[in-house]
């Protein structure tokens, strides 16, 4: 059986570049270290689950869309032997195939299942959660407005649970021109990983419009993108630059970026690894805030501080918010009786 043709873009190898120059400011350089950062329990977890499959199953294991949105983690995958994948038409047949933390919607389950394929489910659980909310306000006809960024895979999964109910609001100023067919039988849910601040303008602006709408039963933004941007506030308060590692499909990277603008910092950057910090951000900049994704593994954090430290911030203190201890078990396919774990987050 032939593979068929993967269309992933291949993530760009870090390159080469001039070591940062360590140039005299007029205060104690220093960089602020933000703290929760990086991987969550659910990001974890994923990445956990594509590893064990390649471990029990073999390579090829093949992974619809990325795992988690770090093209670092897929590449660090794609040399162990996973494979990924726009669609489950493009996995032959009887295969092993791991849904992304993204989740995926239940025509998508169908439809692996339709070429037999041996599914293992890595959607987060805050994710999970989000669908249920869904499958359960549109059973009770409620209409669903669903506050998230058109075309993203999260949102796509959680659409697709009831699409004939759901209504995808994009962005606050959305909120003033969305439509309802009932206003007082309408409910918001969110995707997981939006700015907290623009989500609940945006909610703010649809109760304007809608007196009765109704609030879901517990946040739909998960703990670790809130615990992340809560740290990167009070960075952004003393920093001069903000370096956010995390890719360009992260919507949690992207958010703390805009977040720390928001919040004080005179500039801030997004890069996928150290060597894309550039000389020029360092021009008379004295405090230096660092943080990372979810989706983004510590050792590219290190690079960074590494860098940081040849161009004089030596001095790292932690600013740290919220301490975390949330586990997720892995997915049922690839439990074992004697309990597999890794860093203490994740358990069988």
């Amino acid at each position: 059986m032939s593979t068929p043709a993967v269309h992933m873009p291949m993530p760009r190898v870090p390159r080469r570049r001039e070591r940062l120059q360590d140039i005299p400011v007029d205060r104690p350089k220093r960089v602020l270290l933000a703290a929760p950062r990086g991987y969550c329990a659910g990001v974890d977890r994923a990445v956990i689950a594509v590893e064990k499959a390649l471990e029990r199953f073999g390579a090829p294991v093949y992974v619809r869309k990325q795992i988690v949105h770090n093209i670092h983690v897929v590449t660090e995958l794609e040399q162990k032997g996973a494979i990924f994948v726009d669609e489950v038409n493009e996995v032959p047949e009887g295969a092993h195939v791991v849904f992304s933390a993204h989740g995926v919607s239940p025509a998508v389950v169908q439809s692996a299942a339709d070429r037999q394929l041996q599914a293992i489910d890595a959607t987060c659980p805050l994710v999970t959660k989000v669908h249920r909310e869904a499958v359960r306000f549109a059973r009770d006809e409620f209409e669903i407005l669903l506050i998230g960024h058109l075309g993203h895979e999260e949102v796509e999964g959680t659409a697709g649970e009831a699409p004939e109910h759901i209504t995808i609001v994009n962005s606050p100023e959305e909120a003033d021109t969305v439509e309802v067919r009932d206003p007082s039988r309408v409910v918001w849910l969110s995707q997981t990983t939006l700015s907290v601040d623009e989500t609940m303008e945006t909610v703010r602006r649809l109760r304007e419009r809608f007196p009765e709408l109704q609030d879901p039963p517990s946040d739909d933004i998960c703990y670790a993108t809130q615990n992340r941007q809560v740290a990167i506030k009070k960075v952004a308060q003393g920093a001069d630059l903000v370096i956010v590692v995390g890719s360009a499909n992260s919507s949690n990277s992207v958010r703390l970026v805009e977040v720390a603008l928001e919040y004080g910092a005179k500039a801030a950057y997004r890069v996928d690894y150290a060597d894309e910090i550039r000389q020029e951000w360092l021009d008379g900049v004295a405090s230096v805030g660092v943080t990372s994704g979810a989706s983004v593994p510590e050792v590219l954090v290190q690079q960074v501080l590494e860098d940081l430290a040849a161009a004089g911030y030596r001095d790292v203190e932690e600013v740290r918010t919220a301490e975390e201890d949330l586990m997720f078990s892995l997915p049922k396919e690839l439990r074992q009786s004697s309990g597999e774990h890794r860093g203490g987050r994740v358990r069988a």
